[in-house]
């Protein structure tokens, strides 16, 4: 069998820490059902990054779907900073506390991905930037880091499922194994382009046998306007200095008129990578710096008992608004019941938690995939990669 749970399970609260069903039982026997609310909360980023891109709001909402608490969240792709509240729940906590590890789940890897896609497409430009990260991960949650990276930033997904889940079309050029079952690259690639080159534009892949920047003299010179680019993805044994590799393929290319051909690059490739090749790349394959990305360590925490702000120690308590100014884009975390006022640059502010659920019910339609990217791309225009 597969060692992953499904939707029934971890609506059945089976996906969860084991304190919490015992937590249950004891506030059962006590007679004791309180109201509280209880946030959700990063006290810190990973790496040192100065923000981070939500996600996993839209499987949040769906576990919580049809039990009596009330939701207040940053909408999905919202920049948020560290010791801001994302999401808070509303009701009483023997309704939902059974549902902690899962909603935290939902939230803390989805983040992670979503924000270093972002910080790769911040990085790579107006350059594609392709997932190739969903082989990296067990297949169960595949689509879900995909998803992740997509709304992040990522131009495209790899796998069929992710791009159903997206409603965009797979992206990809050809495998290794294909070169090597034909046995030569060239042939591969003409073989490609003649049974999917209407549909599908052909990149070949110039790295299996020989020299990269020969093979794509040789597949330049044979397809013509045929060929749209070139993919690298030599290995790291043999990669030496890949930025000159790549500055011989692109000269080599332009010596005999083929300009238009574009050099696409993958292969354990990061941030800083994506920087340094930026000069000479036309687009990016990033598989496990995004599917691999380290989590963003949210918490749930108890900040109001029955209408009474109560916090366990190293916590603000009492519901909180987080504010942002429209002029400068800076951010307050308030207490729920005082005015935002203006911003200290004298723009006007907006809040980012808003009502998400009443009752256990959407209170609007939620955005698509593709929606949520835009505005991510959109807001990330006033952020920068480091602090």
């Amino acid at each position: 069998m597969f060692h992953s749970a499904d939707a029934k399970e971890i609506r059945a609260g089976m996906v969860t820490d084991a304190y919490f069903p015992r937590t249950l039982a004891v506030l059962e026997a006590l007679k004791l059902d309180k109201r509280v609310k209880a946030e959700f909360i990063a006290k810190g980023l990973p790496n040192g990054w100065p923000w981070g891109v939500l996600a996993g709001i839209e499987e949040c909402a769906e576990l919580l779907s049809g039990i009596k608490v009330s939701v207040r969240c940053m909408k999905e792709g919202t920049v948020f900073g560290a010791y801001q509240p994302v999401m808070e729940i509303a009701g009483n906590y023997r309704d939902f506390g059974r549902y902690e590890t899962s909603l935290l789940g939902f939230l803390c890897q989805a983040s992670g991905v979503a924000t270093k896609a972002a910080r790769c497409k911040m990085a790579a430009g107006n350059r594609p930037v392709i997932s190739f990260g969903g082989r990296r991960v067990h297949p169960a949650v595949a689509p879900v880091v995909e998803r992740s990276a997509f709304i992040g930033g990522c131009d495209g997904v790899a796998l069929l499922k992710s791009a159903q889940l997206v409603g965009v079309e797979a992206s990809g050029t050809m495998p290794h194994a294909l070169i090597l079952l034909v046995g030569d690259t060239l042939k591969a690639t003409r073989a490609f382009h003649e049974v999917l080159g209407r549909r599908v534009k052909t990149i070949s892949l110039v790295d299996t046998f020989q020299d990269e920047k020969f093979e794509a003299v040789r597949v330049a010179e044979s397809l013509g306007g045929a060929l749209y680019g070139v993919r690298i993805d030599t290995p790291a044994s043999r990669r030496g200095n890949f930025l000159r590799i790549l500055e011989e393929v692109r000269w080599e290319l332009d010596l005999r008129g083929f300009r238009r051909v574009r050099l696409y690059v993958s292969g354990g490739l990061d941030e800083e990578d994506i920087l340094r090749l930026n000069p000479l790349v036309d687009g990016y394959g990033i598989g496990t710096a995004v599917s691999g990305a380290r989590v963003i360590d949210f918490s749930m925490d108890i900040v109001e008992v029955d209408g009474k702000p109560l916090a366990k120690r190293g916590k603000n308590s009492g519901a909180k608004r987080v504010v942002r100014c429209r002029k400068c884009h800076a951010d307050r975390v308030i207490p729920f019941a005082r005015k935002a006022g203006r911003c200290a640059c004298g723009g006007s502010c907006e809040d980012l938690l808003l009502p998400l659920m009443d009752k256990g019910r959407l209170r609007a339609k939620l955005p698509s995939a593709r929606r949520i990217r835009g505005s991510v791309l959109k807001a990330l225009k006033h952020y920068t990669l480091t602090a």
